[in-house]
């Protein structure tokens, strides 16, 4: 008997039952045999060791992007067998591999502490060198149980016992020490190699039940090269100074309180950082968008009607009237059920539909800054990135059918526009395709998803190959498909922010249409779009992107007058109030310090520009500017300081305005 294999050239070959992944990788050269550390077949990752079954097989190796999950899961395995090597009696439980890294749960009397890590780093390196192979049995479930509760594993029997009859018990070893796991793992302890690094430890309830036992957790990473692993340990490292709630705390932006979980109390700079943002977005919208403002609580029966009621209801706040609820007993009271809006476009449908549409009039593009509520899990807010009350810079065009194409391109130029503005260059435009659960019929998915593919490869026809873009399949919300934008900041990290969908279904439950060419009623195509997404979790992304240091024209604060000493106080006020007129936000600091000082407690709440003044700039007319982050200071006329000054502090859009009239002008 044979089984047949078809290798990535195309190639078939024949193979005896029962050879292993090992011998066909052997069979091709040695070398690769020497490389391989698992197979895939049909692209499911196997063991080495594994007889191999007909499909497409592929031999993958240490270098593979597949292999950084074996890595990982075997860096676990390791790991646990240090800990007991260490701590004998501890227990091991589970031991799963996550984003980034890996951790393992553990069972034992003095919760493990910080100190405990390098000990346990240092004892799996011993176990990596020992390059002990990893081997697998098949168990009866008797043979199982009774072989953990020998060893005192009462965890792992209640594994075995959740392990589905229809599936095999696999065993793996490494060397004498040994686990219960479904696999597949490398072909040896040494394959891991020293490119990890345990990161911290926390306590963990049993299978997440917080009436089982705690268990203490240990986190890892692991990566292929030490330089993937320096990479990671330096991002994280940057994102820790760089988290935009301690910089929001120096900076006196914003905070949270338990009293408004998820919601924000903005102090006055980061209120006008905010306020920037959004006068920025209104210029970038005029002459283009009508914006409007649709209501913040609606009756639930217009949320039904949406589908959002019944697909959507575990994320929104439900309310009553107050009365209704202390005074049920009164026939007379509004007992009706409303919901703070989670999103805009139902209020935004109802606001097209108000007067008779003509096709002459399409598209009808409306935008808002609306406030949204949306339920979030406490455990999962997270500053300004994870909210519970936001504000969308939301809008829907309203378009025929034929028009689709030619509004998702204008949209996606206006969203590159506005990232490349705050410096964001490295873009990703993925389309996501049909959920599983979705409504709307299966033609008018084909059509949506048919227009969205030919838009996808115009945007990265149109950007030379600089946009990548990419297909997100069943990622698409439950009424259309949608591209999303995702960007990439100054170390590196992802941040998914825009998005662009099509909706076949909001306008037909709505009972939406416009009169056409033949005075026939005909349903729009509606098109959800959101640049920032949310202006608060935007705010933060330029927070980290910018390390708390913001360009001039967003900072909250630009500028800071500072003097030396006390004779120059008067002339530290000319040079406030120049800049002020100016159009510049603008602080003073004439405080009997010295000025080493002042400039320290200024550069910690990051103001771009510190200009200092001392009796010979008064007498001379001059002033010297200190950059953040910089110690030098650059000597400069009052006007010319405030001519550079102000001509940084112009926002790009309102610069690129200046230049097509002074173009204009020209010709």
């Amino acid at each position: 008997m044979t089984v047949s294999l078809t290798f990535p050239d195309g190639s078939i070959r024949s193979f005896d039952a029962g050879t292993t992944g090992l011998a066909v990788a052997e069979s091709i050269s040695k070398s690769l045999a020497k490389k391989a550390v698992a197979i895939a077949i049909d692209g499911a990752l196997r063991d080495l060791s594994d007889p191999v079954t007909d499909g497409l097989i592929e031999i993958v190796t240490r270098t593979d992007a597949r292999a950084l999950e074996l890595i990982r899961h075997d860096a676990a395995h390791v790991m646990a067998e240090a800990v007991q090597e260490l701590w004998p009696g501890t227990q091991v439980t589970i031991g799963p591999v996550i984003e980034n890294g890996f951790y393992y749960d553990f069972a034992k009397d003095e919760p493990f502490t910080p100190d405990d890590l390098p000990k346990i780093e240092k004892r799996m390196k011993e176990i990596i060198q020992r390059n002990k192979p990893f081997t697998k049995e098949i168990w009866s479930r008797d043979k199982a149980k009774e072989v953990f509760l020998a060893k005192g594993e009462a965890y792992k029997v209640e594994l075995v016992d959740a392990i589905p009859a229809d599936q095999d018990l696999k065993i793996y070893y490494q060397g004498d020490w040994f686990d219960l796991c479904r696999g597949p793992h490398m072909a040896s302890t040494g394959q891991i190699g020293t490119a990890f690094k345990l990161m911290k430890v926390a306590g963990a309830y049993w299978r997440g039940d917080s009436t089982r036992p705690m268990l203490t957790r240990i986190y890892g990473t692991a990566w292929a090269s030490q330089e993937e692993l320096d990479q990671y340990l330096h991002v994280l490292a940057e994102a820790e100074k760089r988290d935009h709630r301690k910089l929001g705390r120096e900076m006196d932006l914003f905070h949270f309180q338990e009293e408004g979980p998820g919601v924000v109390f903005w102090h006055g700079k980061g209120w006008r950082m905010f306020q920037t943002l959004t006068a920025y977005m209104r210029r970038r919208l005029a002459n283009t968008y009508e914006e409007v403002n649709a209501p913040q609580v609606l009756d639930a029966s217009l949320w039904e009607t949406s589908g959002h009621w019944g697909w959507y209801q575990e994320n929104m706040f439900a309310v009553k009237s107050a009365y209704a609820f202390t005074h049920p007993e009164d026939k007379e009271a509004d007992n009706r059920v409303f919901a703070l809006k989670p999103m805009n476009c139902p209020g935004h449908v109802q606001i097209f539909k108000h007067g008779l549409k003509s096709y002459r009039e399409l598209p009808v593009r409306l935008a808002e800054f609306g406030l949204v509520h949306r339920y979030e899990a406490s455990g999962a807010l997270h500053g300004l990135m994870r909210v519970r009350g936001f504000t969308q810079d939301d809008a829907h065009v309203f378009c025929t059918e034929e028009q689709m194409a030619a509004e998702c391109l204008r949209i996606n130029d206006l969203i590159l526009s506005v990232y490349e503005d705050f410096g964001f260059k490295e873009v990703v435009v993925k389309l996501s395709t049909r959920p599983d659960k979705r409504v709307g019929s299966d033609d008018l998915w084909d059509r949506a998803e048919g227009v969205m593919m030919d838009v996808l490869k115009e945007i990265e026809a149109q950007s030379g190959g600089r946009i990548k873009t990419g297909i997100l399949p069943g990622e698409g919300a439950f009424y259309g498909p949608k591209f999303e934008y995702t960007l990439k900041d100054a170390i590196g990290r992802d941040w998914q922010c825009g998005t662009t969908q099509v909706d076949f279904n909001l306008p037909e439950r709505f009972g939406a249409f416009y009169i056409d060419q033949s005075s026939e009623k005909k349903q729009p195509v509606m098109i959800h779009r959101a640049i920032c997404g949310s202006l608060e979790r935007f705010v933060g992304i330029l927070i980290e992107n910018f390390a708390g240091h913001m360009p001039l024209w967003f900072a909250p604060l630009q500028v800071v007058v500072a003097t030396i000493t006390s004779d120059a106080d008067d002339y530290g006020r000319e040079v406030a109030e120049t800049l002020r007129e100016a159009g510049l936000i603008v602080e003073t600091d004439f405080r009997n310090e010295k000025i080493n000082y002042k400039v320290r407690e200024h550069s910690v709440t990051k103001v771009p520009v510190i200009i200092v003044c001392g009796r010979q700039e008064a007498e001379n007319r001059t002033v010297n500017i200190r950059r953040l982050g910089s110690q030098a200071q650059t000597p400069m006329s009052l006007a010319d300081a405030v001519s550079s000054l102000s001509d940084e502090a112009t926002p790009p859009d309102l610069k690129r305005r200046q230049a097509k009239r002074l173009a204009a002008a020209a010709e």
